[in-house]
């Protein structure tokens, strides 16, 4: 695990803790390793609460919330599915925040439309619900690490601008 992506979790959570905040994942394709991220920085029982990884869409509908007819409208690598698991996983884990990931860390499972490396990061806060769409160019343990390391930048850029 690189020095920067550690600060960065460190510089995100010290964040959380100035503005009072809490903090839970909903993972994906990064399949814990946000969850690992945060959890390395000392202190982040102060703010972060707990993930979900739902890597099966069941485990996205029935603990989460999705909408199956999102899945089976947008597929569940889309816009639409990161939002619903950032909202859903910031009701079911009771936070603040929450961001979640949903992609195609590769070899396999690509599509003409939806490329290997293609990422959507969802982020819910009482302000409203976003989406991110990325496309990351590496192996698939590069991929999960581009996607987590992305996600925490944005979560850091999101708290730098609230009031």
């Amino acid at each position: 695990m690189s020095q920067a992506v550690s600060s960065l979790a460190q510089e995100v959570g010290n964040l959380l803790r100035q503005r009072g905040l809490t903090l839970g994942l909903v993972e994906s394709a990064t399949g814990g390793l946000l969850s690992h991220l945060i959890t390395n920085a000392p202190g982040s029982s102060d703010y972060y609460k707990g993930s979900v990884t739902a890597y099966s869409n069941a485990v996205k509908i029935k603990v989460v919330g999705v909408n199956e007819d999102a899945i089976n409208k947008y597929g569940v690598v889309s816009s639409q599915v990161a939002k619903e698991m950032a909202q859903g996983g910031r009701k079911v884990l009771a936070t603040d925040i929450c961001l979640a990931d949903t992609g195609i860390a590769g070899p396999s499972g690509a599509t003409l439309e939806k490329p290997v490396g293609l990422f959507y990061i969802g982020l819910s806060h009482k302000a409203g619900t976003y989406s991110q769409k990325h496309n990351f160019y590496g192996n698939r343990e590069q991929n999960k690490l581009d996607a987590a390391n992305t996600a925490l930048r944005w979560l850091k850029e999101y708290l730098l601008s609230l009031k």
